[in-house]
């Protein structure tokens, strides 16, 4: 950052009262006019695509980009979103609306290590190795803010910050005990590469503690490490509501007065949830100098500068129109992303591809056949045209090929229909196969059963998996078609790893494609991949293991670090035959 925007920093919030630089250290910093500083939302998201601000580019999920291995394309598709992005802004700014998700702070991407496969919220990061996250992160945090750090197109966030890797029904209360050789060769590495090759803008804390410091007013974490050894000069961020765990679950402090002098004074300078109301009231009581707001209001400060958000230091970015939203271009490296990353399992004796000539009549069946869901992950934006599978198949075919459709079961429910019976649509798949040349089954997840926690609807386990299998009757469905003695050919839409040896080894299962969350038009890319018209080259960034007998218990409290242990049986990241 340049001496002109940090001394502009340090003259803006001189001029503030006590009150109104507290008010500028909430998510929702309301306007001060008298100094011409606009209302802003921090709040925002960009996953994938800009999210949850109507209609945007959504790409493949993040782990489906980890797939790619490939560090130019991510950098492309940060760009693509900052644009995005700033053409949304721009507009909304223009009709008065600074509301959530619609400003240039993006609270991404997510560099934490995915190291339980069970991890509900694993699918956001880009897998299990640091190396790869780090280089991944990097390059997709370039692309967002762009190559000038005086006028940066938007601000990228890591989280969380740090040793956050589940579980979620856990995350607000446990301590990650972690072995100092641990910490960095495994937790931080992607932090530091991101703080330090690529000069990220904001850091994340994250929810639970770590060798008892709660992460978002750790001072080993935030002063130590990230700001002494790092170097980091940008602003940090707690994550939702997480200060208020302080004295409601961790017990470190006793009121949340308290818990909100703690984060400052350790080196929060944002808070995202209502810790920070509390502020006034720990300054009378001495908990928190002014001195340390100060310190803070002004790395915030900063950023809003450099950012164009005061009119005497305008953004070149601020005529970027809104005609760049998903224009075509940008759908066009949306499915290319999605053509990179879908991920060859098996393929026995070349069955695939599939020869238009020789089929008369293709099933699709499964839960995830004919689902946007299964397309977008989580943290997700709104497309204007959505292609599942069943889609993609159908209009890659057109009425050269009979298509029959049958959903089979519900993603992990037993019935589909509230009133139907068990199994209820179980015949109709069979029926559907018995008239088929081929099976394509649309198996796995999506993030309504796989995610964070209060965000997926799974009732069993807060958004983290059970275990590894396909949940419900899916793999009774897959049985039960490859019993027909008919070919059937796998695409497995999840975020994790799945088990799969009974398909693996199944002589009628002759092909399995991992298309993780492949983005909105993901069926037009899977139905031209199962024709031949290119070949999948991605690679798996989380190993595929072999049930979950060797893994650590899940519901772990105190013992973060035993997770490194490599089970036997398992398979490495990277490889594309890993059942």
């Amino acid at each position: 950052m340049s001496t002109e925007t940090r001394e502009y920093a340090k003259k803006l919030t001189a001029q503030m009262t006590l009150e109104e630089k507290m008010s500028q250290m909430l998510y929702e910093s309301p306007a001060i006019d008298r100094l011409g500083i606009p209302a802003y939302n921090w709040w925002n998201e960009a996953l994938h695509g800009v999210a949850r601000a109507g209609v945007a580019t959504v790409f493949p999920q993040a782990i489906a980009l980890a797939a790619t291995f490939d560090e130019d394309l991510l950098q492309k598709i940060g760009d693509v979103v900052s644009t995005e992005g700033r053409a949304k802004f721009n507009e909304f700014s223009r009709k008065g609306d600074r509301g959530i998700y619609k400003g240039l702070t993006f609270w991404a991407p997510n560099v934490n290590i995915f190291r339980d496969p069970r991890w509900g919220r694993g699918h956001e990061t880009y897998g299990e190795d640091p190396y790869l996250t780090g280089k991944l992160g990097c390059a997709y945090i370039r692309g967002l803010q762009g190559p000038d750090r005086d006028h940066p197109k938007a601000a990228a966030c890591a989280k969380h910050f740090a040793v956050h890797s589940g579980p979620e029904a856990l995350r607000h209360e446990f301590d990650a005990k972690v072995s100092r050789h641990d910490l960095y060769d495994t937790y931080l590495y992607a932090f530091k590469r991101c703080v330090k090759d690529a000069g990220v803008e904001a850091v994340m804390g994250a929810y639970n503690r770590v060798n008892g410091e709660p992460a978002c007013g750790s001072r080993t974490l935030l002063k130590n490490i990230l700001r002494d050894e790092f170097g980091f000069e940008g602003h940090v961020v707690s994550d939702c509501w997480a200060i208020n765990d302080f004295h409601l679950h961790h017990h470190v402090t006793g009121i949340a007065e308290e818990s909100a002098a703690m984060a400052v004074n350790n080196g929060c300078d944002l808070n995202c949830g209502n810790a920070f109301l509390h502020l006034p009231k720990a300054y009378e009581m001495g908990l928190v100098s002014e001195e340390a707001i100060t310190e803070a209001v002004e790395r915030l400060m900063e950023i809003r500068i450099r950012l164009g958000m005061m009119e005497d230091y305008p953004s070149p970015y601020a005529d970027i129109s809104y005609e760049k939203v998903e224009c075509p271009e940008h759908v066009k490296l949306s499915v290319e992303a999605s053509r990179r990353s879908l991920t060859l399992l098996k393929n026995e004796e070349d069955f695939l591809p599939l020869e238009k000539e020789k089929i008369c009549t293709i099933a699709v069946i499964g839960p995830n056949a004919n689902s946007r869901d299964a397309l977008v992950g989580n943290y997700v934006g709104t497309s204007s045209q959505y292609i599942t599978p069943l889609e993609g198949i159908q209009q890659y075919v057109g009425e050269e090929i009979r298509v029959l459709y049958a959903q089979g079961c519900g993603l992990y429910k037993d019935k589909v229909e509230g009133l139907g019976e068990r199994k209820d649509r179980m015949q109709e798949a069979v029926i559907a196969v018995e008239h088929a040349d081929v099976a394509v089954m649309c198996l796995g997840l999506d993030a309504t059963i796989e995610g964070e926690q209060g965000d997926a609807r799974n009732e069993y386990a807060s958004g983290d998996k059970l275990g590894l299998n396909l949940p419900g009757l899916q793999e009774e469905l897959l049985e039960t078609v490859a019993a027909m003695g008919k070919p059937v050919v796998v695409l497995l839409m999840a975020g994790s790893a799945i088990d799969l040896p009974w398909a693996e080894h199944n002589p009628n299962v002759k092909a399995i494609v991992d298309c993780w969350y492949p983005g909105a038009r993901g069926g037009k890319v899977i139905a031209e991949m199962l024709f031949g018209e290119f070949s999948p080259s991605g690679k798996l960034p989380v190993r595929f293991y072999h049930g979950t007998e060797n893994l650590p218990v899940w519901n772990i409290r105190d013992d973060y670090e035993r997770r490194e242990d490599i089970p036997a049986g398992s398979s490495g990241a990277g490889s594309g035959t890993a059942l």
